[in-house]
């Protein structure tokens, strides 16, 4: 149990004076402390604050409630008990006092002690002795709106302020009053939650539930229950299903990380072996890394094993290169001695008689070099001449002559040229049109094989694309060709037939079910072709018994099997009640009418007989089941154009070899242009000058004995000097080859 002396000596001390404390608090305008500012000064210390109903306690309570709980959270008036909408902030900073009652309404309203134009302020200073920290805390009320509750300034200061000095004389400009709190370091907010971050920061608060204790309490009367008290208002809310959840998955957390323990162990279990093995890769490593290391040793010795024979090299051949010197200086003394001598003998030879001889020796030389070159142009040119089969000319008439007749020759093979070209390219024409009919029949040919019906690849080419498009089945969508043949008791009319039915064959049958579709991708689609389709829809069996006797319809069958045997059947009625006549009376008689000739009658007298393909031509039918007749016409006709076209590729092959003969022939011609003269060719005069100079020559050399024993010194002398001269050569060669090989045993070396 505590002592009263023990309680007062705590008070006494320090310690009851831990914590952020009140020092002083001021209200200027708040409720009916009006006028000028009022202070409340309890200096840190516990407060008691009495007085009357009416004299102001609950007033200051809900000034310090103000400055500490948002506004949204105060109840004021509530430590007198009374009712939440009693009063307002409204009606603290306008200060009522009092009700009125009017005469005339008969209704009540409240009396203000100050007009809208004031402003109100509270203002409380915070103290923490332990850190010696000072805090004011102050918020000033204007009213914008008559109607509305009044706008407010939260100021926030690290040294205590006070109305009187700091809140005063601003005029009515609640801007300058923003402007000097600022320049005196204060923080000016014009909301509650930095406000409020703010001081929880300079008192240390964590939360707001401690604010929101604080106004629970500051003004409580009783206590219902205080176990619900303190759960609802001290303790901080409790979330069991994330507590649980959390439990739940430390838990599985837990058992993981046993699971990873175990799996760990097992590991290392397993790589235990490797140890072993890593321990020996180490061992090899090392070993390695020393090995490699003598190695690069290695590199370094040979170098200078190297320059030392470098240097042994370098020496040799430096003796190498003064001994070929020295042979060169050697050669080159006795070449220059010859050359003294030979020049002496040249002139005792001139002396002798060996003028003449000399200008023999070099005309003899110069018309032996001007026969060869005649003897080589008279060979290509009698080449030439036998290339396009002729004899060459001996002599100048008769070269000028084969000149004449070479240009008409010429001329002639020319014009040839340009006909065979002409020929050449109407075959080349013919040829590749013709490999593109045959392509296309083998193509249609192909096509054929891989189906039943007779229609032409480009329409049954037409229809699959479609088809495909359309995810739809080909015989869905079927020709009416395809539906339709010839009965086998009327064979005679069946290029008749064929020729009238041709273009409701090629007509594609269009299901009501897919016509929508088919419309849009017709339209829709660049086709590179035509197509012609008919709606199907659902229609009776036609009764044909009033069809001509004679009609051509009579002699067409349907397949059976097909769905629209009902409206093939009606059309053709419709149609092609066409009467098939046998003579020219009937013919003449009937109003639609058609021969066994292919001729066709329709009403308003219109005949028509096109004979633009033969009438029985099976390549170009399109009615039928079956396509056996029809592959064999056409492999016929593809067998005939193929053997067609092997005879028109053996022309263009002929008239190839033949052109370029003749271009061979033009070739010589413009090489033999370049021969215009017959003295061009003519060897056979200058060979007869050569021996006669040659002769006289001889004469000459026999007539003297000092002359011959002249030249045969200076032919010693000549050799000799040749042979000197291809000595000084190889010296000199090897001489350039040893300074090569010391220059790059030098480099070596560097």
């Amino acid at each position: 149990m505590f002592e009263p002396q023990d309680v007062e000596r705590d008070l006494q001390s320090g310690e009851a004076f831990a914590g952020v404390r009140l020092q002083r608090l001021e209200v200027l305008n708040w409720g009916t402390f009006d006028e000028h500012p009022w202070a409340l000064t309890p200096n840190g210390n516990n407060t008691l604050l009495t007085g009357d109903i009416g004299s102001g306690k609950s007033t200051l309570v809900d000034a310090i409630t103000t400055l500490l709980v948002p506004a949204h959270r105060v109840a004021y008036n509530k430590a007198a008990g009374a009712d939440t909408k009693e009063r307002t902030l409204r009606s603290y900073v306008l200060g009522y006092y009092k009700s009125e009652r009017s005469e005339a309404t008969g209704a009540s309203r409240p009396v203000p002690l100050r007009n809208p134009n004031s402003y109100s302020v509270i203002l409380g200073v915070f103290r923490n002795r332990g850190y010696d920290q000072t805090v004011t805390l102050a918020q000033v009320f204007w009213i914008t709106d008559r109607q509305a509750q009044p706008a407010r300034l939260f100021i926030c200061s690290e040294r205590e302020l006070s109305i009187a000095e700091d809140f005063a004389h601003f005029g009515a400009d609640i801007g300058q009053l923003r402007k000097r709190l600022s320049g005196h370091g204060a923080e000016v907010f014009d909301t509650f939650p930095p406000y409020g971050a703010w001081l929880r920061r300079r008192f240390g608060i964590e939360n707001d539930q401690a604010l929101e204790l604080f106004h629970q309490t500051v003004s409580m009367k009783s206590v219902g229950n205080l176990t619900d008290f303190v759960r609802a208002h001290m303790l901080e809310p409790f979330d069991v299903a994330e507590r649980v959840a959390a439990l739940i998955s430390h838990f599985d957390d837990l058992n993981r990380s046993h699971e990873a323990v175990l799996k760990a162990k097992r590991q290392i279990e397993l790589l235990s072996p490797l140890v072993s093995d890593c321990e020996r890769h180490t061992n090899i490593s090392s070993e390695i890394d020393g090995l490699r290391a003598c190695r690069e040793a290695i590199r370094p010795y040979f170098a200078s094993m190297k320059i030392g024979l470098l240097d042994k090299r370098l020496t040799t051949l430096i003796e190498e290169w003064e001994r070929q010197n020295t042979n060169v200086k050697r050669v080159e003394v006795r070449c220059d001695a010859l050359r003294d001598e030979q020049n002496k003998i040249r002139r005792n030879i001139a002396d002798n008689g060996g003028d003449r001889l000399d200008w023999l020796t070099g005309e003899i030389s110069r018309k032996e070099m001007d026969r060869g070159k005649r003897e080589v142009k008279s060979q290509r040119y009698a080449e030439l001449v036998r290339s396009i089969g002729e004899h060459p000319a001996s002599d100048e008439p008769s070269f000028l002559k084969q000149r004449r007749h070479l240009t008409t020759l010429a001329e002639s093979a020319r014009s040839r040229e340009a006909d065979l070209q002409n020929q050449a390219t109407e075959h080349g024409v013919t040829l590749r049109q013709g490999k593109q009919e045959h392509d296309t029949l083998c193509a249609e040919i192909a096509s054929l094989r891989s189906r039943q019906s007779n229609i032409p690849v480009a329409q049954s080419e037409l229809r699959e694309r479609m088809c495909r498009s359309l995810s739809l089945r080909e015989r869905d969508m079927p020709f009416v060709g395809e539906l339709l043949q010839v009965r086998d008791t009327e064979r005679d009319w069946e290029g008749a037939a064929e020729r009238l039915l041709r273009g409701f064959g090629l007509s594609l049958l269009v299901p009501e079910e897919h016509y929508l579709r088919v419309v849009d991708w017709v339209d829709r689609e660049q086709l590179r072709g035509r197509v012609v389709y008919f709606r199907i829809r659902p229609v009776p069996r036609t009764d044909l018994a009033n069809l001509h006797r004679d009609s051509l319809v009579r002699k067409l069958a349907i397949r059976p099997d097909s769905p629209l045997f009902a409206w093939l059947e009606r059309e053709l009625a419709v149609r092609f009640d066409v009467a098939c006549c046998m003579t020219q009376e009937q013919f003449r008689r009937e109003t639609r009418a058609v021969t066994r000739a292919g001729q066709s009658k329709a009403p308003g007298e219109r005949h028509e007989k096109d004979d633009r393909y033969r009438l029985d031509d099976r390549s170009r039918y399109v009615l039928g089941w079956t396509n056996a007749a029809k592959i064999a016409a056409l492999e016929g006709k593809a067998k005939q154009m193929a053997s067609s076209l092997g005879e028109v590729a053996s022309k263009v092959n002929q008239i190839q070899a033949e052109q370029k003969g003749i271009r061979e022939h033009l070739i010589a011609h413009s090489k033999l242009d370049e021969y215009a003269e017959f003295g061009e060719l003519d060897w056979r005069s200058v060979a007869a000058d050569v021996a006669q100079l040659k002769e006289e020559k001889q004469k000459l050399e026999s007539s003297s004995d000092v002359l011959k024993q002249l030249i045969e010194r200076f032919d010693q002398i000549t050799i000799e000097l040749e042979r000197m001269q291809r000595e000084l050569e190889d010296h000199r060669d090897k001489r350039s080859k040893t300074e090569q090989r010391r220059t790059d045993a030098e480099t070596l070396r560097c």
